[in-house]
């Protein structure tokens, strides 16, 4: 549940920007309207979490006086159902991805409500370079400033962060022989899988929900993300997707009419004028692509409020007999499912930037190594057919940063090439969790590799709705694959408890 987002950042609604804007930030533009902010509201005092700060160096690969440099990072711990050091019980962390660490504890209800059976301790670090865990004095201007400060911002790093608070908490808490578990979602859960890979001394297993670690390098189809949502929207009604497809040529052709971009503002309710139609096709995009992600049988506010099955609701609102066949309101109510389902905002700000979750660090990794290419729209797609390329990100990271990618680097580092092949003989205990309604699957491992590195793969999921808090609404199906999961842990927590007290017979 928490993370998913941002892989987007890439490339997803080039085609529809100018030419000067060649990737779409972390979130497109107004894609979390202000007023709609999550706030902190934990189910109940259960899930309370204590805020602390570890004092964490900048750079852990390099002994230059720079890289002693150190920053507060902080972390959101809670106890309540811990069974203490005595006893080794586990400690469930939460590998934080591209934003503030409190909107992924707040969507992570499968760890809150797994404590208790486990006796876990819950840790939810935030990554470097968000929320509150900013480095050079905690300014987000400096940090931010150019691409030398930029620099340290990195998934290696993140995960170097980790290893050390970690081993540093379990420390302080005399509870050396505790097992760690590693949870993400989305760029978090890449994080937990590599984390596993990376230090299988620290981490005990990883569950890893809808992390696309084969969305890299060309190993899958830059065509696929959007291939999916387009099935996911035809897969509801034919019309529907008709009426998708075809509306960005009349967006196109109104635009290029006298007084034009006057009806366009008009018919999607704009605030105030804008120069650009590409601004208007992203903004659609946007909504489209996101409700996909989040297509949840349950009602969800993850990135805006939301009914359940909400792709579903999008086509009711494009087949309403009452907008006859006008394309423009059609497509309006659709996407005023996804930005305005609680009825409150009058007009849409389409140059909104404002950025609630703190993600903005995020178009740095896309331009670095997070180069996730999901810009490819085939003839048949929703959207208006691209191929998208490196070439096009390239452009926007040298003129944005000054930077140019590294695409190779994390099949590099991490291994991504022929996974079933290498982690068959050298990984164990991930669970893989990916739902096909959700485009980032298509970059996912979708296929069991041996025993206990392991894909459970939901038809009608969508992105990491594994980790979301139960609902009574729940269907079986999603029950099922929790219980799998909690399944799966309990077997590696058992085995690690036999071998240790086995050492301790022994020694």
């Amino acid at each position: 549940m928490a993370t998913w987002l941002l892989l987007l950042s890439s490339t997803f609604f080039t085609h529809c920007y100018s030419s000067s804007a060649k990737i779409a930030p972390a979130f497109p533009p107004s894609i979390v309207r202000p007023d709609q902010q999550l706030l902190i509201t934990t189910k109940s005092s259960d899930h309370h979490y204590k805020e602390k700060f570890y004092t964490q160096i900048l750079d852990h690969f390099n002994y230059n006086p720079q890289s002693y440099h150190t920053f507060q990072q902080r972390y959101l711990i809670n106890d309540k159902h811990w069974g203490g050091a005595n006893d080794n019980a586990p400690i469930f962390v939460y590998t934080g991805n591209e934003g503030n660490i409190e909107w992924f504890a707040e969507n992570t209800g499968f760890m809150f409500e797994t404590a208790p059976h486990f006796k876990a301790l819950l840790v939810f670090i935030e990554h470097r370079y968000y929320g509150k865990s900013i480095p050079f004095g905690g300014s987000k201007e400096i940090a931010y400033s150019n691409s030398s400060t930029l620099g340290y911002l990195s998934s290696t790093q993140a995960l170097a962060d980790y290893a050390t608070l970690i081993l540093d908490l379990k420390k302080n808490l005399t509870s050396m022989d505790s097992p760690v578990v590693v949870f993400g979602g989305s760029y978090g859960g890449m994080l937990a899988a590599w984390f596993r890979l990376k230090y299988p001394h620290i981490a005990l297993g990883a569950l890893s929900s809808s992390a696309p670690i084969l969305n890299l390098d060309n190993i899958t189809s830059p065509y696929s993300f959007s291939n999916i949502i387009t099935q996911d929207f035809r897969g509801e009604s034919e019309n529907c997707y008709r009426v998708i497809k075809k509306s960005w040529k009349e967006i196109e052709d109104t635009a290029a009419r006298a007084g034009g971009m006057e009806i366009l503002r008009k018919s999607f309710r704009i605030c105030k004028d804008f120069i650009n139609v590409g601004f208007l096709e992203g903004w659609i995009s946007t909504a489209f692509t996101y409700t996909a992600m989040t297509d949840y049988p349950t009602p969800s506010n993850f990135l805006n409020p939301l009914p359940a099955y909400p792709v579903k609701q999008m086509c009711k609102a494009i087949d309403d007999p009452k907008t006859g066949n006008n394309t423009f309101e059609k497509i309006y109510q659709a996407a005023n499912i996804y930005y305005n389902y609680t009825g409150e905002t009058k007009c849409f700000d389409l140059l909104d930037d404002s950025d609630p979750h703190d993600l903005g660090g995020w178009s740095w990794q896309a331009c670095t190594e997070m180069v996730l290419l999901t810009g490819g729209t085939t003839e048949e797609s929703m959207f208006p057919p691209s191929n998208y390329t490196y070439l096009d990100r390239l452009e926007y990271c040298k003129e944005q940063y000054n930077v140019v990618p590294r695409p190779t680097w994390i099949p590099t580092e991490f291994g991504a090439h022929h996974i079933e092949r290498v982690l068959k003989h050298f990984g164990s205990n991930i669970i893989f969790f990916n739902g096909l309604r959700d485009p980032w699957s298509g970059g996912g491992v979708l296929k069991d590799i041996s025993k206990s590195v392991v894909a459970i793969v939901a038809e009608q999921g969508a992105h990491h709705v594994d980790l979301r808090y139960s609902t009574n609404e729940d269907p079986k199906w999603l029950q099922d694959v929790r219980k799998r999961e909690v399944h799966l842990i309990s077997n590696w927590l058992t085995q690690y408890y036999h071998a240790l007290s086995h050492h301790h017979h022994h020694s």
